[in-house]
């Protein structure tokens, strides 16, 4: 009983090697700089460089700033905590500005 014949010997290492190639090909692409799909680490900017986002409060510590966010949350109102060059920073739109300084302070 014949299981293969001598061509499952010759293209059996073939397509392996056909295989990892196109698994290089695509983790080459995948990992490569400026065009990676995989996203980059976060990097800490100016308070100014939030675009539309404005800051709220500034927190000693981020364990603070998160529980600062987390009491915005708490009253529907959309809060990002970030990590800005000048230390953490809690950060809402424009329109929520006056009622998260006034849920802030009071």
């Amino acid at each position: 009983m014949q299981i293969g014949n001598s061509f499952s010997y010759v293209f059996g290492p073939i397509i392996a090697l056909l295989g990892i190639g196109a698994m290089v090909l695509v983790l080459r692409w995948a990992y490569a700089r400026g065009t990676s799909v995989v996203a980059s680490a976060p990097r800490a900017g100016t308070v100014d460089e939030y675009g539309l986002l404005v800051c709220v409060a500034t927190p000693g510590s981020y364990i603070d700033g998160e529980m600062l966010r987390r009491k915005l949350e708490d009253n529907g109102i959309k809060a990002n905590l970030a990590q800005t060059l000048e230390g953490p920073r809690v950060m809402v739109w424009p329109n929520d500005q006056e009622r998260a300084l006034s849920l802030l302070s009071g």
